[in-house]
């Protein structure tokens, strides 16, 4: 049963449970009894008594069959916390049993979601190449004399091989793209303080992210929308003050001027490659310097930074440093050769960095840039653990210093067979517009899944409403990121996607509103307008209807490809004297024009 598993995407996953082919507890039990104890990605595996814990609270969850990741698997990387499994962040002396879950946790279980195993890191999440812990250097699926990438190495593993189709990891300064680049899959890095990170063992904990693992970037996003949100717990949580600005027909994206490659003839091959296919996309590309983002990457480990992560585990360290991986304990003892001035320099220079970097990135839409610039051996890394690890942070280092958000992709196959990915930076809360130039990406060049030989289909997702859920169309107020959006994900809705309308549709700035909303009228003399699809329970769509003042109300709207979708409509009356605002396409560039 397992081989037939391997590989399955989100929709995969649902559509095996919806027709009954599968249980949750058949499915899991089988999965769980192939994962192998001496397998290095795994930290963890739960026991079958853990796992029938998880599916017992899943069953008797209200509707548990509607749930958006109901039954489907993840695994977690171990610095982020499970309840009652143990957190090791790669160091045995440092193990303790979490009380609870990590907010990240919470909110994909309280969704359906079924943790299946803690995964293997670099120690205390310091550093990208997978090598640096006790329980082993977790092997590159495609070569395993080369490394996986860290820190979050078995969580990308997992996810490559087609054991799950979606993992968490963390990234400080590359964890959660790197890995990503040299396995074949998606890593979604998002704006910092996107997604909580409670219950996370921190490395920079002003620079943390937990970031997602996945084989498409449709099962990133709808991962991504489960996890976003404000989280009291976490005081480096934040909202989105901005809707994100999506590219128009011809993206400009921003490529370094001079790229180093270490040697790496074959990277520097894959990543021309991937110019020559990204210009036939229709995308243009522009030459930028790159200079400040190289110096702010120097500074995150040639800079007080190294003393924030000694900050995060400093009585620990002082304890059972001789207990430590070697690299990471010297790393972390040049703490003390930082001073508080010191601290306050470094943060100064890193504003006057990121202002040039704004400065740059306003100039395109988004910057284009290798995952990494080289995939060394175990040998390499071994010979010069710190050089090439050092290497590999050249195109990563600066984008969590810059309040960027960022998204690695596959991107076709160097000369050795070994996978090579790019990645799309944006600044903080862009991440959606990323994620639509990905959807473009996939769409004219298509990956394989992972390290399963299978091939990346068009996806149907959104096209099927779970039973018990009313799907609606929103345009204004109520989109992601928007004063009314709580509206929806208070009453347990989920994003679905953003679109369009049909051809035949006027949008107008209604006059008066508290918020500001638009107003959607049918109109012969219309363009497409972008909006977003939402699941709502139907049990709660009642009380949501109660809520849409007049002139606005909810009917039925025709979208680009002929679906046919409850959504916002307005009175036709109530748009005399409004603005129209159709010739910009949506509500988000209207607000950002009056921004």
């Amino acid at each position: 049963m397992m081989g037939q598993q391997l590989g399955w995407t989100l929709e995969q996953w649902r559509q095996a449970y919806s027709s009954e082919r599968l249980s949750p507890r058949e499915a899991l039990h089988s999965l769980r009894a192939e994962l192998r104890g001496d397998d290095p990605a795994w930290i963890h595996i739960v026991s079958p008594g853990e796992l029938d814990q998880q599916l017992e609270r899943l069953e008797a969850l209200p509707d548990a069959r509607a749930l958006p990741l109901y039954g489907i698997p993840f695994v977690v990387k171990d610095n982020i916390d499970v309840a009652g499994l143990p957190t090791t962040a790669a160091c045995p002396a440092f193990s303790y049993i979490a009380a609870q879950d990590a907010t990240s946790v919470a909110r994909l279980r309280a969704d359906g979601a079924i943790v299946l195993a803690k995964t293997n890191l670099d120690q205390f999440a310091t550093g990208l190449v997978g090598t640096r812990s006790p329980y082993g250097a977790v092997p590159n699926p495609f070569n395993p004399a080369h490394v996986s990438g860290g820190s979050s190495s078995g969580s990308a593993v997992a996810v490559a091989r087609g054991l799950v189709p979606f993992s968490l990891g963390t990234d400080t300064a590359g964890s959660g793209r790197v890995p990503a680049g040299f396995n074949n899959i998606v890593g979604l890095k998002p704006t910092r303080g996107r997604f909580s990170t409670h219950g996370v063992l921190p490395a920079c904990r002003t620079l943390d992210c937990v970031s997602v693992f996945a084989l498409t970037v449709e099962d990133a996003q709808t991962i991504a929308g489960i996890l976003e949100g404000h989280d009291p717990a976490d005081c480096y949580s934040r909202s989105a003050p901005l809707p994100a600005r999506f590219p128009g027909d011809r993206p400009w994206l921003g490529i370094p001027r001079e790229l180093p490659w270490f040697g790496d003839t074959q990277a520097q091959a894959a990543w021309e490659a991937s110019l020559e296919n990204i210009r036939r996309m229709g995308v243009e590309l522009l030459e930028l310097d790159f200079t400040p983002m190289r110096e702010l990457a120097e500074l995150l480990y040639g800079g007080p930074w190294v003393a924030e992560r000694y900050a995060a585990i400093g009585p620990f360290f002082d304890q059972h440093a001789a207990e430590m991986n070697p690299v990471v304990r010297g790393i972390l003892s040049r703490a003390s050769e930082f001073s508080a001035v010191d601290s306050f320099q470094a943060e100064y220079r890193r504003a006057e960095l990121t202002a040039r970097i704004r400065s740059e990135m306003a100039r395109v839409d988004a910057l284009l840039v290798p995952t990494a610039p080289t995939h060394p051996t175990l040998e390499a890394v071994a010979a010069d653990p710190v050089a090439r690890n050092s290497e590999l942070g050249t195109w990563t280092n600066f984008v969590n210093l810059a309040d960027c958000a960022a998204l690695s992709l596959p991107a076709g196959w160097r000369a050795d067979g070994l996978p090579f990915g790019i990645t799309l930076i944006a600044p903080a809360w862009q991440d959606d517009a990323l994620a639509e130039l990905a959807r473009r990406w996939q769409t004219h060049a298509p990956w394989t899944l992972g390290a399963t030989g299978k091939a990346c289909q068009p996806s149907t997702a959104g096209t099927e409403v779970p039973p018990g859920y009313t799907r609606v169309a929103v345009v204004g107020a109520h989109l992601r990121g928007m004063p009314l959006n709580g509206q929806l994900t208070e009453r347990h809705a989920h994003f679905v996607e953003q679109t369009f309308t049909a051809s035949h549709y006027r949008l107008y700035a209604l006059p008066g509103t508290t918020p500001p909303k638009p107003g959607l009228v049918r109109s012969s003399q219309g363009a497409s307008i972008a909006l977003e699809l939402w699941d709502i329970p139907t049990h709660e769509f009642g009380s949501f209807v109660a809520l849409i003042p007049a002139p606005l109300g909810i009917g039925t709207l025709t979208l680009q490809d002929g679906r046919e979708v409850k959504g916002f409509i307005c009175e036709g009356a109530a748009v005399e004297g409004a603005v129209d605002i159709t010739h910009l396409g949506g509500w988000r560039a209207y607000i950002a024009l009056r921004n």
